[in-house]
């Protein structure tokens, strides 16, 4: 069900491990790229019509509006399983605290006297949220990308999701009322790439957005991509992938069932076990074949998923080597489950989000822990973040200096022009000092000569 790859011994790369010798899913985000060009031009220039007009070829619904009216969001609000509610409202409790924590500060930094510099942390003004759908329901991708959009301070939000035949070309009933839970009204029945060109064109119902977040399949990833430069983006999310890291102390069952837990997504996704014992990889195997006969979703997801090349257990001599593995592998979801997790976590350098011991499984960080589950994903780890409310910031540079602080460093800027070959850089100094324009650089007193 699942393949194995032994880097043991000598097997073990010596000066760095190339990514290619690791599981990963096959993914052309260059030839959907082509295929999304059209689409998103069309919305361009034909707006809602296009949208309407894609409802049909792709979902398979017809639709006359693609907003969605305020008392549909409302009615599925009132019609939710209050179970489903009260798991809703702790989610959105936990993720309030965690990303409440994260609003940046300005601060301002004195340079010299009369000559300061600060740091604005500014909310992007509008942003548009996508929420995917097709083979499940995120409601909690709706609140891991509204909250920390509020808690940034972002004034106007929209979420986009994509129309679903059974609910009369609405999205489904539970992400409207996770919307309306977090008193958002502008939502929008649209998926993939015309969901993102929607946000990034705008259209006669809706207005574009400075920032498109959130994750989706490799149709949203192109578009992403095409449009990135026209609209910010956060990542572009491939399918979810999960490495667990562990050693003979972890019990198979955990990891066994940890692995499914990302494989019922999609069939492309990823679920990785690298580890030190022998022995707990064959527990593993025997345990995927008990639970994966048990479960749901098995033939159109979680056996291809198990199957592909983008899944397998990577045998190692040690912890060492295990964690030179998932540093290269960057995982989107990383379990440290071995003796001393906390250490060895503490230990790892590039990961989406880090789940340390046994009480940690990647559900909990899916709905309730607290943290964010948009995370970046195809080896990403290794240079990008997840979603958080420094996603919606940017930092200005405020610049404030009076004429004795520029006089101070006057003879610095005109000779770094100089050597630049720029004098007009150095002239723009000269001008706001009498007799200025005639002075050489040498003629300016500069600090520390």
């Amino acid at each position: 069900m699942i393949s194995r790859i032994d880097l043991r011994g000598d097997a073990f790369p010596t000066g760095g491990i190339d990514r290619d010798l690791l599981p990963r899913a096959e993914l052309d985000v260059e030839a959907a790229l082509e295929k999304v060009r059209p689409i998103c031009e069309d919305v361009k220039h034909r707006g809602t019509a296009a949208l309407i007009d894609y409802a049909e070829k792709f979902d398979g619904v017809t639709i006359d509006r693609v907003r969605v009216p305020v008392d549909a969001i409302k009615r599925s609000l009132a019609e939710l399983d209050p179970k489903v509610r009260a798991a809703l409202e702790e989610s959105i409790r936990r993720a309030r605290l965690v990303h409440g924590e994260q609003r940046r500060t300005d601060r301002t930094t004195q340079v010299v006297p009369g000559g300061t510099v600060t740091e604005r942390w500014v909310p992007v003004e509008r942003v548009g949220l996508y929420v995917p759908g097709g083979r499940s329901v995120y409601p909690s991708s709706v609140i891991m990308n509204v909250v920390p959009a509020q808690e940034a301070g972002v004034a106007s939000m929209a979420v986009a999701s994509p129309p679903q035949k059974e609910f009369g070309g609405l999205p489904h009933p539970t992400i409207l009322a996770a919307c309306a839970l977090l008193e958002v009204d502008e939502v929008y029945a649209a998926g993939g790439a015309q969901a993102i060109a929607m946000f990034a064109y705008g259209t006669e119902d809706c207005r574009p957005a400075a920032m498109v977040t959130g994750p989706g399949n490799i149709w949203v990833a192109a578009a992403k991509r095409l449009l990135k430069g026209r609209i910010g983006i956060d990542a572009e999310a491939g399918p979810t992938e999960i490495a667990i890291l562990a050693d003979a102390t972890a019990d198979p069952v955990h990891v066994a069932a940890d692995l499914i837990s990302q494989a019922e997504h999609d069939p492309l996704a990823a679920a990785v076990l690298v580890t030190d014992s022998p022995d707990l990889a064959q527990a593993v195997e025997k345990e995927l074949e008990t639970q994966v006969a048990a479960t749901k979703h098995i033939e159109d997801r979680i056996v291809p998923a198990l199957a592909g090349r983008q899944s397998g257990i990577v045998l190692v001599d040690g912890i060492d080597e295990g964690l030179a593995v998932v540093d290269a592998y960057a995982a989107e979801h990383l379990e440290i489950q071995t003796e001393n997790a906390a250490q060895v976590a503490a230990r790892v350098r590039n990961a989406g989000a880090i789940f340390v011991g046994a009480f940690a499984p990647v559900s909990l960080g899916d709905y309730a822990a607290g943290s964010n589950h948009v995370l970046p994903t195809g080896g990403c780890a290794c240079h990008s973040s997840g979603l958080s409310v420094q996603s919606f910031l940017r930092g200005i540079h405020v610049v404030d200096y009076t004429r004795e602080a520029l006089a101070e460093v006057a003879g610095t800027i005109v000779t770094l022009a100089d050597a630049e070959d720029l004098p007009a850089h150095g002239a723009a100094v000269r001008a706001r000092f009498a007799g200025g324009e005639q002075m050489n650089a040498d003629d300016w007193t500069v600090p520390g000569s």
